[in-house]
């Protein structure tokens, strides 16, 4: 079961990933590849996750992590595991047969099925094939601590590879190569494990061409999403998914607001400057707000909109092409934020509250911190990390309860709470 209609309700079932040896194969050469900024130290990292989890149960959350449910799947049969196995292989980029074969067996001789998916999410060096391997590579000068297959050392960012949409999944089309392979874990455990198995429908897949990642989906109300066109989420793919979840007779959805920000790194999600922290408060980068667009999108008045399933499909399936039948009305927004969101959201005002104050400076500070990325476990509360002083006190004035977190090595990633978490279940009030 999945259900998430609101980013504030009280949150219940959450999907993190403990931050795991895929860290330690983050070297200063593939900093870039990998999308980090700096090489995170892996014991603190995993006390500062710990303690992020801790919160989230006291707060009545129930905590499941992505790879005891990859585990779960996989321990289903040998068939599901072989063939994650050999698509693990193929999506690694080990083209040569041979060379595929050894890593295969390697794969297959990991009796416990955690121990299994924990080392295809660390990554495989050539010194731990077997010798023959070791030599066929040797004659190309290839080092023994030569990556074979790199690490996913993003996975802990669990926000961004999947998201729910009401009771609707979506398995994103990740951005960056070195990312994609991230959502093969969510495949099967939506598709294999008893707890998800044939009860989740999904309105988005990994394979799709259009490039679509968790952290630009926001759920403002039941009926209303806001999706961040950014560096990660392009603008076609937002059409697509308006589409699909129009069509779904179940999805209540019928407006998606198309927020356009800069394409750069510092942005790379909605998230990353704008989250919602109350029914009636949001947290907001102030260097996004002169040059943002908002785009309303909506069925066209007059067709059925919810007459069909048309374009959705099981998590085992490929999702199709967007359903033919709707049409859309897309037009460019007019006025402020807050009238835009107390409009759609139908409530009387929006606050905005800026990340970092009114100093530019202590803004992009912040920002880059994270200070926009919060994690709502209530109307009202939400986590943040610790570092950003200025807009906690904000929060807090604002009468917004706090539960800090430290963040000294998982900010390292550039990803704040919301990032690291993936609700599974939130109430409905």
């Amino acid at each position: 079961m999945i259900r998430v209609h609101s980013e504030i309700n009280p949150l219940k079932k959450v999907l993190l990933h403990r931050p795991g040896r895929e860290l330690l194969n983050v070297t200063p050469a593939s900093l870039e590849r990998l999308l980090f900024d700096d090489i995170p130290y892996l014991a603190a990292a995993q006390r500062e996750h710990d303690e992020f989890a801790a919160v989230l149960r006291q707060n009545g959350a129930e905590v499941v992590y992505l790879e005891d449910l990859a585990a779960e799947a996989l321990a289903q049969s040998e068939d599901i595991k072989r063939r994650f196995i050999e698509q693990y292989i193929a999506e690694a980029g080990i083209y040569a047969q041979k060379y595929r074969q050894y890593v295969f067996d390697l794969l297959m001789k990991i009796p416990c099925e955690k121990e299994l998916v924990l080392k295809t999410m660390e990554g495989i060096t050539l010194s731990e094939l077997n010798e023959a391997a070791r030599g066929f590579l040797d004659n190309y000068g290839a080092k023994e601590d030569k990556l074979v297959i790199d690490p996913m050392p993003n996975l802990y960012f669990t926000r961004d590879t999947t998201v729910v949409i009401g009771e609707l999944l979506c398995i994103n089309s990740m951005y960056s190569a070195t990312r994609r392979r991230e959502t093969l874990y969510a495949d099967y455990i939506f598709s294999a494990h008893p707890d998800f198995k044939d009860r989740v429908r999904c309105c988005y897949g990994r394979s799709e061409p259009l490039h679509i990642e968790g952290g630009d989906v926001t759920n403002l109300t039941d009926t209303v999403i806001a999706v961040g066109v950014s560096e990660r989420t392009c603008a076609d793919a937002v059409e697509v998914l308006a589409r699909r979840l129009f069509a779904d007779k179940d999805c209540a959805v019928d407006t998606v607001l198309a927020f356009t920000i800069p394409a750069k790194r510092a942005f790379m999600h909605l998230d990353t400057v704008f989250t919602q922290v109350d029914k009636d408060l949001f947290v907001v980068h102030p260097g996004i707000l002169s040059s943002l667009e908002i785009f309303e999108i909506r069925a066209k008045e007059g067709k059925n909109c919810k007459r069909s399933a048309e374009g959705l499909c099981s998590a085992a399936e490929k999702c199709g092409s967007a359903p033919e039948n709707i049409e859309l009305t897309i037009r460019k927004a007019e006025g402020s934020l807050e009238s835009l969101l107390a409009r759609c959201m139908q409530t009387d005002a929006v606050r905005l509250l800026l990340c970092g104050g009114t100093s530019r400076i202590a803004a992009d500070r912040e920002q880059w911190n994270d200070g926009s990325n919060t994690l709502c476990l209530a109307p009202g509360k939400a986590v943040v990390y610790s570092r950003n002083e200025i807009t906690n006190e904000l929060l807090d004035k604002a009468g917004v309860k706090l539960c800090l977190i430290r963040d000294s090595e998982l900010s390292r990633g550039r990803g704040g709470p919301r990032c690291m978490s993936m609700p599974l279940i939130r109430d409905t009030v």
